[in-house]
């Protein structure tokens, strides 16, 4: 899930000006049916998107859902979308929005400011670790609700139906806030009903259909959507395809209108004539690692987690396995981001520092762990599996666990591992990805590593109050420098999105946040599309 500010988003413009050229020359096309693809899984993890931390069930909430604000998979960068306006107090703690008096629920009732405190409610119910309670926790009072301290989250304030204020603990931007996919709004009132859990109702532009466990889920078209003529298509269906392999065979059967392309595919694909006329490449900011659990007590001495570092070429593995298809991760901010720091440097592949580490630490013979991660040839066990000899050779020995991506997003929130691989967004907005490392940040957050650090406090804590954006972004890239030397995670690398597209789609965006999630309504097919759809 961001690219904005810096030299990767222009060159995502520029990959994709031809695309986006061609399809502003044609009007778009009303009615068809797309068949997209959702490729992070053999299943959604669940249709109650404010509980779900999983981008797999983010190609659900596309269609179905709405929030406060939206990203811009175009411009790259968030923008109001259930308010047609914001003023902000000269403090910037509170912000008063006029909302849409257009937006209506797939069950005809119209959107007004009630809905989204009872949403904002129900993601911080007390006892309940709501993904969307990371980014709902900004405002003023909602810690407060969550512990069980007040009735209501005293930063939400209604003036009317269509106007709502709310303020919060800190300045912050809310838009990178109040745009994530767990902060979705619902109707009031519906969220808690078995039949929602089943038959979702959102604001979105297509309105739940049926969904196929294992196979796909289909939307159709919400005709009181609020969006000038849109969306285009009549239906959308959602194909769950987690196997690269079967992805190509759709994608080059057209039985598909999209594929996301791993490291093999990617090469095949470039060096196809035809293939390689319709493919996007974006810089996204996602960071791939292995995070490691400071419970588990070799990852408590920093030492131990900088000599993995250095006992992993990862240079090699973007080569070999990854073909280039990645960027090499420096520290956690990727390279596209406002506070990373250009002069900083990866770590580099030495094996000998990382036994001379070992032994300063009191593990002069290594000692073994477990590492839980998902069949993903990108950042799953493909990866494990090359770094397993690396590691041995310097007396660690590793373990792989594998487990189903699902299983993955709830055993990390939950701290039931002792490490674990995966690829975490970490943009578009600094201060949001910084938060990861934050003490007062909890493991069921996104705080993982239960990472605690003094001076990163410090930093992170100043960087909330900073009176500009270029002070701000100085003292998140002192953080994020922090963060390298500490080593929380083994910096693997971040992603270079490919996606294969057919001729006949239009109306793709070139988002960095996550090339896979587009929104649906913009896209439409020609009359090139295959018969039947």
């Amino acid at each position: 899930m961001y690219k904005r500010f810096a030299f990767q988003s222009t060159l995502a413009a520029v990959l994709l000006a031809g695309v986006a050229m061609s399809a502003s020359a044609e009007e778009p096309r009303k009615g068809g049916t797309i068949n997209f693809v959702a490729p992070y899984g053999s299943s959604f993890g669940t249709l109650d998107n404010q509980a779900s931390p999983a981008t797999q069930d983010e190609f659900v909430t596309k269609a179905i859902h709405r929030r406060l604000y939206a990203w811009d998979g175009n411009a790259n960068k968030p923008a109001l979308d259930l308010a047609t306006e914001v003023s902000t107090s000269p403090d910037r703690l509170t912000y008063t929005y006029k909302l849409r008096q257009d937006a209506y629920f797939h069950n005809d009732k119209k959107m007004t400011a009630d809905d989204i405190i009872d949403s904002y409610k129900r993601i911080m119910t007390p006892g309940k670790a709501y993904t969307g309670a990371r980014y709902i926790s900004a405002i003023k009072g909602a810690s407060d609700y969550s512990d069980g301290k007040a009735k209501d989250i005293a930063g939400l304030k209604k003036i009317d139906d269509f106007t709502l204020e709310i303020t919060f603990n800190e300045p912050v931007n809310p838009a990178f806030q109040l745009m994530q996919p767990s902060t979705v709004i619902y109707p009031s009132g519906e969220a808690d009903k078995d039949s929602f859990k089943s038959h979702p109702i959102g604001l979105g532009p297509y309105k739940f259909a049926e969904y196929v466990p294992g196979s796909r889920l289909t939307v159709e078209k919400w005709d009181k959507f609020y969006g000038a003529d849109k969306p285009h298509a009549d239906k959308i269906n959602i194909m769950i395809m987690g196997e690269a392999s079967a992805r190509d065979v759709a994608f080059r059967n057209k039985e598909v209108d999209v594929s996301v392309l791993g490291p093999a595919q990617y090469v095949a694909y470039k060096n196809d004539p035809e293939l390689s006329k319709n493919i996007l490449e974006v810089a996204e900011v996602y960071t791939r690692l292995v995070g490691f659990n400071t419970d588990f007590k070799p990852f408590q001495d920093k030492r131990v987690r900088q000599a993995i570092n250095y006992a992993i070429d990862s240079d090699l593995i973007i080569k070999r396995l990854g073909k280039d298809k990645a960027y090499r991760a420096v520290s956690w901010l990727p390279l596209s981001s406002p506070a990373f720091d250009k002069a900083a440097k990866p770590y580099p592949y030495d094996p000998e520092k990382a036994k001379a580490l070992l032994k300063e630490a009191g593990y002069p013979d290594g000692f073994e762990f477990e590492l839980t991660a998902t069949q993903n040839e990108s950042w799953g066990l493909t990866i494990v599996e090359a770094i397993i000899p690396m590691l041995d050779k310097v007396g660690i020995k590793v373990k792989a666990k594998p487990v189903e991506a699902a299983v993955l997003s709830e055993v990390v929130p939950a701290g039931d591992f002792q490490s674990f691989m995966w690829s975490l967004e970490s943009g578009p907005d600094p201060m949001t990805a910084m938060q990861c490392f934050y003490s007062k940040t909890s493991q069921s957050a996104c705080n993982y590593y239960k990472f605690n650090n003094k001076d990163f406090d410090k930093l992170y804590e100043a960087a909330l109050s900073a009176p500009t954006e270029e002070q701000k972004n100085d003292l998140l890239r002192q953080a994020n420098n922090l963060l390298q030397d500490e080593a929380p995670v083994w910096f693997f690398n971040y992603n270079k999105a490919v996606m294969a597209y057919q001729p006949w789609l239009h109306g793709l965006q070139p988002n960095s946040a996550e090339l896979a999630i587009q929104s649906y309504e913009q896209l439409w097919v020609d009359e090139g599309v295959p018969s039947g759809r």
